[in-house]
């Protein structure tokens, strides 16, 4: 097999590869989605509370977050063929495990180990690294095509598996996704087997740099970024993280459940998710291109207060077409925030350390994630409603648009200084 060189960049094989790695993450995406599908299921069937149903969900996104950074490590190591077939192998045979589990520790074990840990997790970031490894001026949109794919999932899956948990219940249909994915995604894997150019050509073949954005960064530098110690700026962008997060999952892990509550059924919960997520993928995509313009923390608020007003109207309207429409512009307004983090670290960190606090800070997006689907879940219990469950959310968003708000306050006030010296 030939080595990799600097003409492999952004090669017709390097978008081959970006095809596959988008299958892949889609498929491989069906773990983050299932748990609130059969979620009224699981409710009804084990005879326990909303806040102990949405538990697996909370495990799922634990495991996929500390998979990401073991698959990493593994894909940096032996390439991202290793991590790929172990973790359709894991989540093949978790949803298969899942599926028989007659106790509910085991169906939680499973989910969090199995699909979480060694499945979903490994068709994320390691899909990311080496899908950025083979582009250069393309890079941003290469990454925010590949990072759709587990929106892609919220698109397509949660109505097939609504469509089958009606026709054969939701064991039969956790069974044969798992068979479907091993069957799916080990031959895909078999087409990344080239390793990745090497990070020295890579790195001479960086996309270039708006010059607005060496204006904005004039005032900062990788030691003291926006004049705060670099842990302290990961710090604020972690709690950040985890509070835009928890106000995220509340519709998204609870919106079959609060369909089936208001009557509506949860089919058509399953197809709100459905715009919800395929929206997302337009937001992803349209909220990279901003970034390039107005640079990662301005986008970033910007998601979060639209965010925090589609929230607002998830709390006064209750009627279908209003949930469809509200679903549809959280899926807009939402679907850029996430990768706003990312972009934030690499322009304020330094290179060298992009990857390690990229990791941490997306490991905090999925902890706010966790905490927000099983908190929701909890408040229902204690309420009866969602209605608390979205005064809530909105109480976190408020949390993430302040300490946004503070960094960008900062940023202008160096911009600030600056000009009065010279």
């Amino acid at each position: 097999m030939s080595t990799p060189t600097r003409q492999d960049i952004e090669s017709p094989y390097a978008w081959t590869r970006l095809i596959v790695s988008l299958l892949i993450m889609t498929i491989g995406g069906s773990g983050m989605y299932s748990i609130t599908v059969v979620l009224p299921r699981i409710q009804e069937e084990f005879g326990i509370t909303r806040s102990d149903a949405s538990m697996p969900y909370t495990l799922t996104m634990v495991g996929f977050g500390l998979g990401g950074i073991l698959m990493g490590k593994i894909s940096d190591r032996f390439g991202v063929v290793i991590p790929l077939v172990v973790g359709t192998i894991g989540l093949g045979l978790g949803f298969i495990v899942a599926g028989m589990a007659h106790d509910m520790w085991v169906f939680n074990l499973t989910q969090g180990l199995m699909i979480g840990l060694l499945g979903t997790s490994a068709t994320f970031a390691p899909l990311v690294a080496d899908t950025s490894q083979w582009f250069s001026r393309r890079r941003g949109i290469a990454v925010a095509i590949c990072m759709s794919g587990n929106y892609l999932a919220g698109t397509v899956w949660p109505p097939i598996m609504q469509y089958f948990v009606d026709m054969a219940g939701w064991r039969h249909m956790y069974m044969g996704v798992g068979v479907f994915c091993i069957a799916s995604m080990l031959p895909l894997s078999l087409v990344l087997r080239r390793r990745a150019p090497n990070a020295e050509a890579a790195a001479r073949s960086r996309s270039h740099v708006a010059a607005w954005l060496q204006r904005e960064l004039a005032n900062s530098s990788p030691d003291h970024p926006l004049g705060l110690t670099p842990n302290m700026l990961q710090g604020l962008l972690c709690v950040a993280g985890v509070a835009c997060c928890v106000a995220m999952a509340m519709p998204q892990v609870h919106i079959v459940a609060y369909c089936g509550d208001l009557g509506f059924g949860p089919a058509r919960g399953a197809e709100m998710l459905a715009l919800m997520m395929g929206l997302g993928i337009i937001s992803r995509l349209v909220s990279g291109w901003i970034s390039d313009h107005i640079g990662g923390l301005r986008t970033l608020l910007l998601g979060s207060l639209l965010q925090g007003i589609a929230l607002l109207l998830f709390l006064n309207y209750k009627g279908l077409v209003s949930l469809f429409v509200i679903s549809g512009m959280f899926g807009l307004f939402q679907g850029g925030i996430v990768p706003a983090y990312a972009v934030i670290v690499r322009e304020y960190f330094s290179v060298k350390e992009s990857g390690t606090r990229i990791g941490t800070v997306l490991m905090a997006t999925l902890l706010g994630m966790a905490l927000g689907g099983w908190l929701s879940g909890a408040i229902y219990d204690l309420t009866y409603s969602y209605h608390a469950a979205f005064v809530n959310g909105m109480a976190w968003n408020l949390l993430n648009i302040s300490i946004v708000a503070f960094l960008l306050y900062r940023s202008r006030r160096g911009q600030h200084g600056m000009a009065v010296a010279a």
